[in-house]
């Protein structure tokens, strides 16, 4: 990820860190759920190997409204960024969530990494590129 590549992780965790207001669209009550790369990364070649040759959703489906999310990054960076509200674009999905029954059934998986430790990895990892 990139600070700037418009996804709500490093556009937060960037704007938390340089103290600038967190951007919010709508009430923020959109749901995202996230998944650290190493849960991601960890289930490509189990998956491979698996001889099932259909499409199987990775992720974690653990929910957390982007305003919940916004107040947790601020949180864990220390941030004394207050959080702004803009309209919220028409095309901006209202949930996100993978079902990842197949990835349970066919491979055994389930997302290992919690939110806020994978965000404090993110973090450290985005501190000295801001």
């Amino acid at each position: 990820m990139r600070l700037r590549d418009g996804r709500v992780v490093p556009a937060f965790v960037g704007q938390a860190l340089k103290g600038e207001a967190l951007t919010v669209f709508g009430e923020g009550q959109q749901t995202r759920s996230f998944c650290y790369c190493s849960d991601l990364i960890g289930r490509h070649l189990p998956a491979l190997q698996s001889g099932y040759h259909e499409p199987v959703n990775i992720g974690n489906p653990t929910e957390f409204t982007i305003l919940d999310f916004g107040k947790l990054i601020l949180k864990l960076t220390g941030s004394p960024s207050q959080i702004v509200y803009k309209p919220l674009p028409q095309d901006d999905p209202k949930q996100r969530r993978p079902d990842i029954t197949k990835a349970r059934k066919l491979l055994g998986w389930e997302p290992q990494v919690q939110l806020e430790a994978g965000l404090r990895k993110t973090i450290d990892y985005f501190r000295d590129k801001v």
